[in-house]
């Protein structure tokens, strides 16, 4: 079974490479994190799959490759210290944040992700990463500024919220609901604005405001 699962592995990350992941410090550790130890049982034999899969609550992990790409936009090849997700979930892209910065602030709405997220980090021991249940719209005032915003939910238009958390000349790589379609978009803040690039058409699920105990 091991043999198997490194060998779908090495295929996972032969198709990155060929599909554009050029960052090695990210091949790094999509290489070294088991992407099977984020899901249940039944899902495990396609943890090597490039595809999103369910995790409960109408919510899924994200492709591999998405986890990727969105990677490597956000740090580039800048010094980046701390970046705030929106959007935990199971903690996978979450994980692979707390290896590219110092510190990862993440917010999931809904309760039982959050708790299972905490004891997913806690087994990783990954000690960089400081968890909030609430509203992702809402942001982390008290953790702000941010060098970088990672969204992984898509919303209908970008949060001015979360803008005015990013720090200036920072960047945030976020799915936007457009003309019936999703874009995923890299931000940048200015001293004169946002300055959006569009990178690519994705599919995630909707950005929504509240929390659900």
């Amino acid at each position: 079974m091991i043999e198997i699962i490194n060998h779908k592995k090495n295929q996972l990350i032969n198709l990155l490479r060929d599909r554009g992941i050029t960052n090695e410090k990210v091949i790094s550790i999509m290489e070294k994190i088991p992407r099977e130890s984020f899901l249940d049982p039944a899902l495990k034999q396609m943890a090597y799959n490039d595809d999103a899969l369910p995790i409960g609550h109408n919510q899924t992990i994200s492709s591999p490759y998405i986890v990727a790409k969105m990677s490597q936009i956000i740090i580039e090849e800048d010094k980046m210290d701390k970046v705030l997700e929106i959007g935990t979930g199971c903690s996978y892209q979450t994980i692979v944040l707390s290896y590219l910065f110092k510190k990862v602030v993440s917010i999931e709405r809904i309760k039982s992700l959050h708790v299972k997220a905490k004891k997913i980090i806690s087994d990783f021991n990954r000690n960089n990463i400081k968890l909030i249940f609430g509203d992702g719209y809402a942001g982390s005032k008290i953790d702000s500024p941010f060098d970088a915003v990672l969204i992984t939910a898509a919303p209908d238009e970008i949060p001015k919220s979360l803008i005015q958390q990013l720090k200036i000349h920072g960047r945030m790589i976020m799915p936007l609901n457009k003309n019936g379609k999703q874009i995923l978009l890299r931000i940048k803040n200015t001293p004169k604005g946002i300055i959006q690039k569009e990178i690519d058409d994705v599919l995630f699920v909707p950005m929504l405001k509240g929390i659900i105990q």
